[in-house]
């Protein structure tokens, strides 16, 4: 595991001094990443229903949160346009995922972190529902941070939640991937577009895509190190770029991967971990108003603590 990047989000969060609301704060594993958070003072954790004798750990009920009714107004305001009723606005705030994304939305939070208990779907509702895209943003994409058994940290996207994009959306993802992994590895993104393909040793539907996509990319950023289509090995090795993209400045130097799919982004990043030996960190989804995390139903509450750290980090301000 590389204690320089885990080690140094850390730091982050503690300089930052963010709150992040824990919505499933009924789960164990929550209630224990909620106390890690708070003993490494990276984060005031919010359990939502809840109990912890941690007690920088903050606890709420949210059918008695003295909070609800601001909560509930909001709510109303932002879902009336579908019918919702004032009354169902209120008793919808019960809902711990429901609350915690409102208390972003209305800045009583500074992120959330859920899905230890909640399924993906459920999740991305509240997020796009009551967070909301950031200005100027139509899609919503994730990553995953891996760090690689040297300590190589590398992001890889989309392995969570587009199935197939257009050309247009993976170009839209390569970008926010990019922005994702400097913020939290300070290091400059080289993104590598990849494909079966590697600068036209192949033609296929796909293979196109990714062509449009590199073209698309390069155009909404040209100061982006980034090239295309590139297959795993010429963009990670450097003996393979050089006889496979000669001249390129990303072949077998990328550190940020650009999937076609999420057939193949959620399989590669699964070999990376199991295989490979790496640490996966996410999905952290991406393209939002502000930070909201996704997590596995498996999650280890270190794990939990881990997203909660990168949402305190990517928060505006930090």
């Amino acid at each position: 595991m590389n204690q320089d990047v885990i080690e140094q989000l850390k730091k982050r969060a503690k300089a930052a001094g963010k709150t992040i609301v824990l919505p499933e704060g009924y789960d164990p594993r929550v209630v224990r990443a909620a106390e890690i958070l708070a003993a490494e003072g990276t984060v005031r954790p919010i359990l939502l229903n809840g109990e912890s004798d941690h007690p920088d750990v903050q606890s709420i009920q949210t059918e008695t949160a003295e909070q609800r009714q601001q909560l509930a107004d909001l709510f109303f305001e932002l879902r009336q346009h579908k019918g919702v009723t004032a009354e169902q606005a209120y008793e919808a705030t019960a809902a711990p995922l429901t609350f915690g994304a409102l208390m972003v939305r209305a800045g009583l939070a500074d992120g959330c972190v859920a899905g230890a208990v909640h399924a993906t779907r459920d999740v991305l509702r509240a997020a796009l529902q009551l967070i909301g895209l950031e200005e100027g943003n139509n899609l919503a994409s994730s990553v995953f941070l891996m760090i690689l058994q040297d300590g190589t940290a590398l992001t890889y996207g989309d392995c969570g939640m587009v199935p197939d994009p257009n050309a247009e959306q993976l170009a839209n993802i390569a970008v926010k991937s990019a922005a994702t992994h400097t913020q939290l590895t300070g290091q400059e993104p080289k993104v590598a577009m990849l494909s079966f393909s590697t600068k036209g040793s192949a033609d296929s539907d796909s293979v196109a895509k990714v062509r449009e996509a590199t073209a698309i990319a390069q155009k909404l950023a040209p100061e982006l190190m980034l090239d295309g289509e590139l297959q795993f090995d010429a963009a990670f090795v450097p003996s393979v770029g050089e006889r496979k993209a000669a001249g390129s400045a990303v072949a077998g130097h990328a550190n940020t991967y650009i999937f076609p799919n999420l057939d193949a982004g959620n399989i590669a990043y699964k070999i990376t971990e199991r295989i490979g030996g790496a640490q996966a960190i996410g999905p952290l989804l991406q393209g939002f108003a502000k930070p909201i995390h996704d997590l596995s139903r498996g999650s280890k509450a270190e794990d939990i603590a881990m997203a909660a750290v990168i949402a305190a980090v990517q928060a505006k301000g930090s």
